[in-house]
């Protein structure tokens, strides 16, 4: 037998922080498409700086946690590197906000109105407005001993200024600091009669810097700049050393928004003086200085893409396919499946099938018991309050609520508390693992011929129970009455809820029980079929591919010959394409309209038909995934189901070439190309046309 290369021990696999940033690389280019609607260009730079608060608040704040250990392998260099990444973006970013998209909505009469560029009567409303709803919301603080630097929140808005003269004790107190409260727009438009056929708006942050001075009556402003500081904003908690995790999480949501800073946000016009000692007061190195050219904050811009009147300018409007054929309105949704398991394909199928289920279940007096995941479900939520409704009916009522969903806690600590008060029974998973995993089950009395037995119903996904995000997000739904699977579900809940021993489910696979070793043992399967000449084959489909035992098991899987396609739409360490290494390894990664978020995995180590096996799953393909939380992937093993999900989840994605990028071999991408097919777009296509409702 030929003998085959290994994986060298010196393989660098990709920094994973740079393959963030580089996925955000890609998320950006998307605001430079000319075939995009403009004001979604603009939503695509918006969605860049939302990423990369999270990046700075998360992951760039441990890794700076990390280089300062002695015993971490996070040198100083590798920061620099990705700091220095992170600058290029941002720069990327403004000059494609200032230079490609302001001009073109400036093109079609949207318009950003500077003070400079504002008539007298314009101005004239904008001081009027700066008196009524601004100036009596600013509080500006002049630094002197009794006045040291301010408290200055996570991600908070404010201006500082250099001031010329004496206070009014005669005291050269020369730096003001002024807060801008949350509560006020970001973005304000102008009155259609002093718009002058277009649609004028101005900053919050022009209206306060033209009015500035008049918040320090008697003196003048020599210099100014907006700034902003992010922080660390990972809740730390020790869950074993403390009695009860939600009152904890409860007191750290307090403190969390005044973490340690990492980064500093300022005008490009600010003076450097002003930024040293701003960077002074945040203890910031100079690299942690980042000047941009417009808003400190560009998120808030999603106000103008809200505020203005131009449908022909955003994205034809989408209404998710209700699955008539498999789930017939007005019917039984558990009559239906016990003929057999529907799957749901969101955002192209709508989610609203899966609240009817649980709409049907609260209104059935022979439903007796329901249990649910709840990851990240926001402040409002329909299934939320059907589980309340469930509780007051005197159903039986599990919740296992995941307090730690990171900048989700708030939100699901309330509906912990509102579930408690009306009975039902709430836990918060397992100590020291985050339950991911997004489960519902419905048990059910029924007759069954002379007899009355117990029926369970449930609903597995790859996504969150959140309707809104089902419409924006590509998701698969799994409803099943198949008593294996269902017994498999409450014993997941069982376990979650008792603490007890883990039990080996007949179907599921379970983070951080089985779901890494069976991953490993069928990528070991497709090896072993590759050396012996046998058809091998991988494809996966994740948001992000970060273990380095399943890297590993991948690389041995394509050097025995087997071909491997990755669909990964973030962060991807695996190095695509070095010969003799990984050079039967495609990776690829799809942007375009909707959020890529399904998690699929496909494996195929021979020709008969029990040497294939599809997973879906709520699980990533990265350490914390597979071993620091609860997890579940299960087969599909109906080969109809199964075949739609490969011609709708992996086929498309694997011929898309419009929204697609190949990920090269020093972890920079290149899209595929400015035509063709795109799978997203395609599947809206075909499910309007009702083309795949077939079963």
């Amino acid at each position: 037998m030929t003998q085959l290369p290994v994986v060298p021990p010196s393989l660098t696999l990709l920094n994973r922080e740079q393959a963030i940033l580089e996925f955000n690389r890609r998320v950006l280019a998307q605001a430079q498409r000319e075939d995009v609607p403009l004001l979604e260009r603009l939503r695509y730079i918006c969605i860049v700086s939302s990423n990369l608060d999270e990046f700075f608040e998360v992951r760039f704040a441990d890794m700076l946690d990390a280089a300062r250990d002695p015993g971490s392998s996070v040198s100083a260099r590798e920061v620099e590197r990705v700091a220095a990444a992170a600058h290029e973006l941002i720069d990327q970013q403004y000059g494609i906000f200032n230079e490609q998209v302001m001009p073109a909505l400036k093109a079609r009469q949207i318009l950003i109105l500077n003070h400079a560029d504002r008539n007298e009567a314009q101005r004239a409303w904008v001081a009027r407005f700066f008196e009524r709803e601004v100036r009596p919301l600013l509080v500006p603080v002049g630094l002197d001993p009794a006045h040291p630097f301010p408290q200055v929140a996570n991600k908070s808005l404010h201006f500082i200024a250099r001031l010329t003269g004496k206070d009014a004790l005669g005291r050269d107190s020369r730096i003001a600091i002024v807060k801008v409260p949350r509560v006020l727009p970001r973005v304000i438009k102008l009155p259609a009669a002093l718009s002058e056929g277009s649609q004028a708006f101005v900053l919050l942050t022009s209206v306060i810097r033209a009015h500035l001075e008049e918040l320090f009556p008697g003196r003048q402003v020599e210099a100014f700049s907006q700034f902003r500081v992010t922080r660390d904003s990972d809740l730390e908690v020790d869950e074993e050393e403390i009695a009860n995790l939600r009152h904890a999480l409860r007191s750290g949501l307090t403190t969390r928004h005044f973490g340690r800073a990492v980064r500093l946000e300022v005008v490009n016009t600010c003076p450097p003086e002003l930024a040293s000692f701003l960077l002074e007061q945040f203890e910031l190195p100079p690299a942690a200085l980042y000047r941009v050219n417009g808003p400190v904050n560009l998120v808030r811009l999603n106000e103008l893409i809200d505020q203005t009147e131009a449908d022909e300018l955003r994205f034809v409007p989408y209404e998710p396919v209700w699955p008539q054929g498999r789930l017939p309105r007005g019917k039984s949704i558990f009559d239906r499946l016990r003929k057999d398991d529907v799957l749901l394909h969101h955002p192209f199928e709508s989610f609203e099938p899966v609240v009817q289920l649980l709409r049907e279940a609260v209104q059935d007096p022979e439903v007796l018991a329901i249990k649910q995941t709840v990851y990240r479900t926001g402040s409002k939520s329909e299934l939320m309050d059907l589980l309340i409704e469930a509780a007051r009916r005197g159903k039986e009522v599990l919740v296992v609520v995941e307090l730690k969903a990171r900048f989700d806690e708030e939100a699901n600590i309330n509906w912990a508390e509102r579930l408690e008060a009306v009975g039902a029974q709430v836990v918060y998973g397992v100590v020291g693992l985050k339950t991911h995993a997004k489960l519902l089950l419905v048990t059910r009395r029924e007759q069954q011929g002379a007899k009355s037995v117990l029926r369970r119903y449930a609903h597995l996904s790859t996504g969150n129970y959140n309707p809104k995000t089902a419409r924006l997000y590509t998701d698969l739904g799994y409803l099943t009455a198949d008593p294996d699977l269902t017994t498999d579900v409450d014993l997941v809940f069982r376990q979650l809820a008792s603490l007890s021993k883990f039990k080996a489910p007949r179907r599921l696979l379970v983070a951080p029980f089985n779901l890494h070793s069976r991953m490993m043992e069928l990528l070991a399967l497709v090896r072993d079929a590759a050396r012996a000449g046998y058809k091998s084959r991988v494809v996966l489909r994740v948001n992000a591919l970060t273990d380095v035992a399943l890297i590993q098991g991948l690389l041995e899987a394509g050097q025995a010959g087997a071909r491997i396609d990755l669909i990964v739409r973030g962060a991807c360490m695996l190095p695509p394409g070095l010969p003799g290494v990984s050079d039967n390894i495609l990776v690829r990664s799809i942007v375009g309209r909707f959020l890529e978020h399904s998690r699929v995995s496909y494996f195929r180590w021979g020709d008969a038909e029990d040497q294939e096996a599809l997973y879906l799953s709520s699980a990533d393909w990265m350490s914390r995934n597979m071993l620091r939380r609860i997890e579940v992937a299960w087969p599909v093993l109906s080969p109809k189901l199964r075949q739609r999900v490969i011609d709708e989840a992996l086929q498309p994605y694997l011929h898309d070439s419009l929204d697609a990028w190949q990920l090269g071999t020093d972890g920079r991408s290149q899209r595929i190309s400015e035509q063709g097919v795109s799978a997203q777009q395609a599947l809206m296509q075909r499910f309007n046309e009702k083309l795949v409702d077939k079963g």
